[in-house]
């Protein structure tokens, strides 16, 4: 039987595995990447959202677009992409067998990659089988990559970063979330994620789970519960739903199953069956290494770096580059990931109840709770200031590595230091010419620009919209607070579109005076009314 032998060989073809192939392949080792999926790039390409963190992590860029980038690249440097390829198996001596179209094959690498991901996580609940009752993960699929919608009305169950992106991304594609709940009492993801979701209406239930998914044949209603400190659902607490369509972002497992068939040394930890690797994902089987979520889950920008490392160190490893050279490649990474595992929400803050900002500040209870800074508490942040001409309003409450509004403002109107966890700062030494590049760039969509007396007793907020159909200026509507319930009346003044804003459009409109601090999100007439 003949076998094919290659310099390296990446089981993955998500942001890790073309990451690490692209590292290597531009010193001059010749990678094959294998992918079972139709098409590369992983997770990406179902990400329409905005990424955190800074130039360097491709901040503000949508995640489809990264992924584009980083194929762009494969095709530059000449890495080999095989889709529709399942890796049926890996061996001690770096020997794979992967099936192709019908057809299993045997290949050998110099070096193997394992950059599988993860899959979705699921709980069990009476009728939990029924149709209707999906991964949110599989959701965004359905919506981003296929273009169909997975439901009408939709539960969402699980407050983490990607329930809370996928909740706005379903109301993004038209679906009414009725409702977010989770077992733990606090929410999990982001507070920008979390905020952007609680403005369009939809409420947070925290301490709830999941009782029964109801229907015959399919889901037609939903009931939760509220959880006691046993986790059991307390009686007398259940709520009722329509729905007809429960999603589930339960976390994710590592698909870790080829390199425990390798015989690489495991760990079982609270983020799953990983490999025992070290910083650079060298594994315990020379020449088998690991990057991306199939280590550890996090973040997709964290993914690409730590591919980046492992793809320098298989080149060196292989002899394509010095010892001094690598070093001084992975010293730049690592700076590059530890910077993305700063703040609130680093790995060694899982867990933890931070009371407290960076800068002392007292973190809002209620946004943990109801996802939303309540009026009284949002004053208190240092990018919340109150001017009559025109200037941005940064509700961005959470350490979290992001500084993408420091870069886009030319004028130097908003200033986040050195440290890219440190909350944002209004820099009222520098006049804002209301641009909007600030509110357009900001990942988390918590960026508004506020204006008084533009005419006698009324102002203007321009905030980021992102919905379909686009308002007209001249139309009236409801401008919701952060609770997404109604605040006043309004009429849009100005919608702004530019490629510069990447597909963020800067909504206008015009509120008394009094409600330019509170009103945060704009809904037509006819859509409050339903």
């Amino acid at each position: 039987m003949e076998v094919k032998r290659y310099d390296m060989i990446v089981v993955g073809a998500g942001p890790a595995g073309l990451s690490a192939a692209i590292e290597a392949a531009k010193h001059g080792v010749k990678p094959i990447v294998f992918d079972e999926n139709a098409r590369p790039g992983g997770q990406l390409f179902k990400q329409i959202h905005k990424f955190f963190g800074s130039k360097e992590h491709k901040a503000r860029i949508r995640g489809f677009k990264i992924g584009e980038e980083l194929l762009a690249e494969a095709e530059k440097y000449g890495v080999d992409v095989v889709l529709n390829a399942t890796v049926v198996g890996l061996y001690p001596d770096k020997e794979v067998t992967v099936r192709i179209a019908g057809e299993v094959k045997h290949f050998k690498g110099d070096s193997i990659l394992i950059a599988t991901g993860a899959s979705e996580n699921m709980v069990n609940f009476k009728g939990w089988t029924l149709p209707g009752v999906i991964g949110a993960g599989a959701a965004q699929t359905m919506m981003n990559l296929h273009h169909i919608l997975p439901g009408k009305k939709v539960l969402m169950l699980g407050s983490g970063n990607v329930g809370l992106v996928v909740s706005f991304q379903l109301m993004q594609a038209g679906c009414e979330v009725v409702a977010l709940c989770d077992a733990a009492p606090r929410i999990g993801g982001y507070g920008v994620h979390a905020a952007k979701v609680a403005r369009c209406g939809v409420p947070f239930y925290l301490s709830h789970t999941i009782v029964e998914a109801e229907g015959d044949e399919y889901v037609t209603g939903v009931t939760i519960g509220q959880v006691g400190p046993d986790w059991k659902v307390i009686p007398g607490t259940e709520k009722h739903f329509d729905v007809d369509t429960i999603c589930l972002a339960v976390g994710l497992s590592p698909m870790s199953q080829l390199l425990d068939q390798a015989g690489c040394k495991m760990k079982d930890t609270r983020g799953g069956f990983v490999p025992d690797c070290d910083e650079e994902g060298q594994t315990s089987v020379p020449g088998i290494y690991a990057a991306g979520d199939v280590s550890g889950i996090e973040e997709a920008s964290s993914a690409m770096i730590e591919g980046r490392i492992s793809g320098i160190t298989i080149a060196e490893y292989l002899g394509f580059t010095e010892e001094a050279e690598k070093e001084a490649r992975i010293k730049e990474l690592e700076t590059q990931l530890d910077t993305l595992r700063q703040g609130m929400f680093a790995p060694c803050n899982r867990g933890k109840k931070i009371e407290k900002t960076e800068e002392g500040i007292d973190i809002s209870q209620n946004l943990l709770t109801n996802g939303f800074v309540d009026d009284d508490e949002i004053g208190r942040f240092p990018g919340v200031t109150r001017q009559r001409k025109i200037h941005p309003v940064m509700e961005c409450t959470q350490n979290i590595p992001c500084n993408p509004c420091q870069d886009a403002c030319k004028r130097g109107c908003i200033t986040i230091g050195k440290n890219i966890t440190s909350l944002p700062v209004v820099d009222n030494e520098h006049e804002c010419i209301g641009c909007g590049m600030c509110v357009a760039s900001c990942s988390g969509q918590a960026i508004f620009l506020v204006e008084e007396d533009v005419e006698p007793g009324y102002g203007e907020v321009t905030m980021p919209y992102e919905f379909m159909p686009l308002p007209k200026a001249g139309d009236k509507g409801i401008a919701c607070g952060r609770n997404g319930k109604e605040v006043c009346e309004c009429e849009v003044t100005k919608v702004r579109t530019s490629p510069a804003f990447d597909h963020t459009n800067l909504l206008t409109i015009k509120v008394p005076n009094d409600m330019l601090m509170k009103a945060r999100f704009y809904r037509a007439k006819k859509e409050a009314s339903l």
